[in-house]
């Protein structure tokens, strides 16, 4: 099983943005207007500023340009900062606010040992409001608590960020290993489709040049339809080849074959076909022409596999919402080149279904018919 974590990339634009706010949170705290609004849960009478109150000062706002490298050392040097300048009663800074700017960013981007991290903030603050109480600060037992819900609900609301980003990530995982396993399925499917075609027309030239005919120029003629149909299949095995290494446009778009042509390519290499058109003829094309042609296609090296010789005849009728398409055969022919798995027709049925047709094939009577429906 695959565990997805969701690592924080440091990129210089997210470091840039980490300073600029530190830098704010820092300097704002010399702002006069803006300096004293923050967060005063001592509410201790007012001590005349220092060395030690400046150098305080800093310490809550500037580990915040640290926060996505070392939150849990950001978050400790903000919050040691904030309980000292606290319990030293110093003036309201801006710069407290890094506190609760570090809660929500440890929260979001810690990854080890979240627990006692926690468990040592939540410590840290009890001893903090212990502090305060001995040192006589005013705030009650009630002040604690709400503020204490405010730093917990921080913390939350980073983790909730965190746990986000991970389904996000998982989510994107996930449909990339689905879109891989379909482009895969696509090449596999592809790959049949140009193996057994091609290959079996050449195979049946083959068997019909070395045992159909002794005349010079009828076995010249095969020998050149077998060395075209090659170097067909050389190209696109090519292609898909060129698929899987990169070398070729991910969305490279399988080449859509003319009807007319794949029989035509069938007769070439000796198989008996009629091609029978009904309707108003229009040109395939995208995903309801390649299933079309690809059914011909299937159903044609099928024949030449299986029922070698054997009339075969493909009825193409053109609806208003779809292109019907019937290849029958009489399956009196020769012995053919192989049997398949039937990978192929499960290929064409899942093909066809996914534009949204319908494909049936079986026997009828002495022969095979394959039945095509795909939607216009």
């Amino acid at each position: 099983m695959i565990e997805t974590h969701v690592v924080p990339e440091v990129r210089p634009s997210s470091r840039r943005w980490d300073v600029l706010l530190a830098v704010a949170l820092v300097g704002l705290a010399f702002v006069p207007g803006v300096a004293r609004q923050g967060v005063d849960l001592a509410e201790l009478p007012d001590r005349l500023m220092d060395a030690t109150g400046w150098v305080l000062v800093v310490a809550q706002g500037a580990p915040v340009a640290a926060l996505r490298r070392w939150p849990a050392w950001s978050l400790a040097v903000v919050g040691t900062a904030f309980g000292a300048y606290q319990l030293m009663g110093y003036p309201t800074t801006f710069a407290a606010l890094g506190l609760l700017v570090a809660l929500v960013g440890a929260g979001a981007l810690l990854e080890e040992r979240r627990q006692v991290v926690g468990t040592i903030a939540l410590a840290g603050y009890v001893l903090l409001a212990v502090g305060l109480e001995a040192v006589g600060s005013p705030s009650t037992v009630l002040d604690y608590l709400v503020f204490g819900l405010l730093l917990v609900l921080l913390w939350w609301a980073g983790t909730w960020s965190r746990v986000r980003a991970e389904a996000q990530a998982r989510h994107t995982a996930l449909a990339a290993r689905e879109a891989l396993a379909a482009e895969r399925a696509r090449i596999a499917r592809e790959l049949h489709d140009v193996v057994t075609h091609h290959v079996t027309a050449m195979v049946v030239q083959a068997d019909a040049a070395q045992y159909g005919t002794t005349d010079a120029g009828r076995t010249s003629t095969v020998l050149a339809t077998i060395g075209e149909t090659g170097r067909a299949a050389l190209t696109d095995l090519r292609d898909l080849l060129g698929a899987l290494d990169g070398a070729a446009e991910p969305t490279r778009e399988p080449v859509v074959l003319e009807i007319a042509d794949l029989v035509e390519r069938a007769r070439s290499a000796g198989q008996a076909v009629d091609l029978v058109r009904e309707g108003q003829m229009r040109p395939l094309a995208g995903a309801a022409g390649l299933a079309a042609s690809r059914v011909v296609q299937e159903s044609l090296t099928n024949a030449m596999k299986h029922a070698h010789g054997a009339t075969t005849v493909v009825r193409v009728r053109y609806d208003e919402g779809e292109v019907d398409v019937r290849v029958t055969n009489d399956g009196y022919g020769e012995v053919g080149v192989g049997r398949g798995a039937g990978r192929g027709l499960e290929g064409l049925r899942e093909r066809v279904a996914l534009v949204g047709g319908e494909l049936d094939a079986g026997p009828e009577g002495d022969g095979f018919v394959v039945h095509a429906r795909v939607p216009a």
